[in-house]
């Protein structure tokens, strides 16, 4: 049977729950699938003690739906963060940012013991890349960074008339060999003015939990 995306994901936002140790601080992403989570969540937020907030969006969003919101400086390590993303490979590594959160997101899944990728299944690849790689750069660097990723093989495009919540641009660039994400995430990582870009490899999801038209399928 043909189910719609927003039933992937929400199969996918369900079976994410069933992780959740009672009493925990979890972090929270952001995107369309971490928002069926959010709605879910509501409805179990006795469970948890609050959640960090990996946007601004996100953390409106958990306030509306009045579960605690917590800083990540006052929480020290998290048990476990929950988030979707762009593209994941079986490996699951991932492309993650098109919201432009994507440095927000790497600082919580840093923090995060266990980070639990929830995705439909139109978001698997065999190899990152055919979506369009965020980099998020400090707006004073934004032509210099897109001359060394033109040297790299990239395309940048400049996301126009976007800012991040930590005040900065975003360029999204086509055209990059990822046949080895890690080494690339590091790469770009080291050009002046990059503050993160969105290969999400040296620290990949933990699990990966896929919603499909037969049900949920999950890859750790």
């Amino acid at each position: 049977m043909h189910v719609t995306q927003d039933e992937k994901k929400r199969r996918a936002a369900e079976a994410a729950i069933e992780h959740i140790e009672a009493g925990a601080v979890i972090g929270v992403g952001s995107g369309t699938t971490v928002n069926l989570l959010i709605e879910i969540l509501a409805g179990a937020k006795h469970r948890i003690e609050g959640a960090v907030a990996s946007s601004q969006a996100t953390e409106a969003r958990l306030k509306e739906h009045r579960i605690p919101v917590i800083d990540l400086n006052h929480t020290g390590g998290l048990a476990l963060y929950i988030d979707g993303a762009d593209e994941a490979t079986q490996h699951l590594q991932l492309i993650k940012g098109g919201g432009g959160a994507l440095t927000r997101e790497k600082i919580v899944a840093a923090a995060s013991r266990r980070f639990l990728c929830i995705v439909d299944d139109s978001k698997l690849v065999d190899v990152l890349g055919r979506y369009p790689l965020p980099i998020e750069v400090l707006p004073m660097a934004r032509s210099y960074v897109a001359r060394e990723l033109v040297k790299l093989g990239g395309q940048p495009q400049w996301r126009s008339g976007y800012i991040t919540d930590n005040g900065n641009v975003i360029l999204d660039v086509r055209s990059l060999s990822l046949l080895d994400p890690a080494k690339m995430e590091a790469e770009i990582n080291h050009i002046a003015g990059v503050v993160s870009n969105g290969i999400f490899a040296r620290r990949p999801a933990d699990l990966l939990i896929i919603g499909t038209d037969a049900g949920v399928k999950t890859l750790s």
